[in-house]
């Protein structure tokens, strides 16, 4: 079964494009966003995406756009970002499906329910109205629903959106004010003049720009690599479920240890789980196993380590190509890797256990999607010194749906020069070589 198919966006000719101020890489939603905040700001901009906008995790993750559970150090971007959400429909003349429904985080235990006191104190320093409920409080909205838990944490700030929607209507608001957006256009690599950016090379030609922004998702290690420059960076795999419209279904979103769930525009949920992550043994996880250590001894409850095609996929792929050769991002124009349907029907069996009004559901769709991963978790959204002209924004880590919208902002203030959003000194690219010790947040949500 393929993957999701987001809402197509009618690109641009290529010969329209072929000078720029600033090329974006990636028409994802981070991509699409920071196009649109270059259009705004009048400048010549020109997406190019190797397959189509939001096909890979773009389309793929939960859906959620929420304040809880946030790094402290993706917190401000992130509070910035919902300001952003709220209004970008009427932005963007568009339709992201974003909704302010809340989340409930359920918690098994009183343990686990004294783990949720550090993550409320960090919302209500922002004037969140997030509580810790009792289980009675906290399973009011979800009548029917029979689980044991001590209690929650209840943010009703928190919301969710579409993603089959976003990234293609910030796309097409970006369009609308004069960036073209291509697609089935792989960038191949970067060029540069006096050891600055000049040009992106394509697979159907040259874009003359002064600045470049590679927001390729799972495949920014790779193309920078080929630049001569190492990203620490990689690939989770996480399995999710769509079912057909719940009659009486609840609006809130819930989140158990066993399952998860969030209501979709077509009434229907999207399910899935931290227990349906899968990190593939490949090459680059033992290249780069120093560096993720602290990660995974930090999730090490929910990391499930497998053996599959990833490893050969790898072994296959070139690292290294000129702009005149064909590159691998034409080699999988969407990256569609297989899901985990053994976890994720257990998922919903434990779903159908709990809530009667699951039972029996139809499932309409499964599938899988790369999660872009730091070794500390936390996006990079940044120049990149060695060579001026080039910039990131990619490795958010189950975070960059949510983050979409204030990290393309944040992305342009620093291409442009313009004054920060907020303060990027957590998210430069250079923290991974100057010493700063790579710790992940315990109990940061991943999606």
């Amino acid at each position: 079964m393929p993957g999701p198919t987001p809402v197509p966006v009618t690109p641009d000719a290529f010969a329209q494009a072929r000078a720029a101020d600033i090329v974006v890489i990636g028409g994802g939603i981070v991509g699409a966003s920071t196009a649109l905040e270059l259009a705004e700001r009048g400048y010549k901009v020109v997406l190019c995406e190797k397959g189509e906008i939001g096909a890979e995790q773009s389309s793929r993750n939960w859906g959620w756009v929420r304040l809880t559970q946030r790094d402290p150090r993706e917190m401000q971007l992130m509070v910035e970002s919902v300001r952003l959400w709220q209004d970008l429909d009427t932005r963007i003349g568009g339709d992201t499906g974003y909704r302010r429904c809340g989340i409930t985080f359920a918690c098994a235990t009183k343990a686990d329910l004294d783990v949720m006191e550090p993550w409320l104190a960090r919302l209500k320093e922002h004037q969140l109205p997030a509580r810790l409920a009792s289980a009675k409080e906290a399973l009011a909205p979800f009548p029917g629903l029979d689980v044991d838990i001590a209690g929650a944490l209840v943010n009703e700030a928190d919301g969710r959106a579409e993603p089959q929607k976003a990234a293609s209507a910030i796309a097409i608001g970006a369009q609308r004010l004069g960036a073209k957006i291509l697609t089935n256009t792989a960038v191949r690599t970067v060029e540069t003049t006096g050891g600055k950016v000049s040009a992106v090379l394509t697979e159907h030609g040259r874009i003359d720009c002064g600045a470049v922004v590679v927001a390729g998702g799972a495949w920014s290690r790779l193309f920078l690599g080929n630049l001569g420059h190492r990203l620490p960076q990689l690939r989770l795999r996480n399995t999710v479920l769509r079912t057909a419209p719940v009659p009486g279904g609840p609006e809130m979103t819930f989140k158990h240890p066993d399952f998860t769930l969030r209501k979709r525009d077509d009434g229907g949920y999207t399910i899935a789980s931290v227990l349906a992550n899968r990190y593939a043994i490949t090459l680059d996880s033992m290249r780069l196993m120093r560096a993720f250590i602290p990660a995974i001894r930090n999730e090490w409850r929910t990391l499930k380590f497998t053996v599959n095609g990833d490893l050969i996929d790898e072994l296959k792929r070139k690292r290294h190509w000129s702009g005149d050769e064909r590159s691998p991002f034409e080699d999988v124009r969407i990256l569609d890797p297989k899901p985990e349907e053994k976890a994720i029907r257990a998922i919903l069996t434990n779903l159908e256990k709990a809530w009667p009004i699951f039972a029996g559901v139809k499932v309409e769709q499964t599938w899988a999607g790369m999660i872009d991963v730091t070794p500390d978790a936390v996006p990079v959204i940044s120049p990149v010194e060695a060579t001026p002209g080039l910039f990131l924004a990619t490795g958010f880590s189950g975070h960059g749906f949510g983050l979409g919208p204030a990290a393309g902002r944040l992305a342009a203030d620093l291409v442009t020069g313009a004054a920060p959003l907020v303060d990027p000194h957590a998210f430069r690219f250079g923290r991974f070589f100057d010493g700063t010790p790579m710790t992940p947040v315990s109990g940061v949500a991943r999606r």
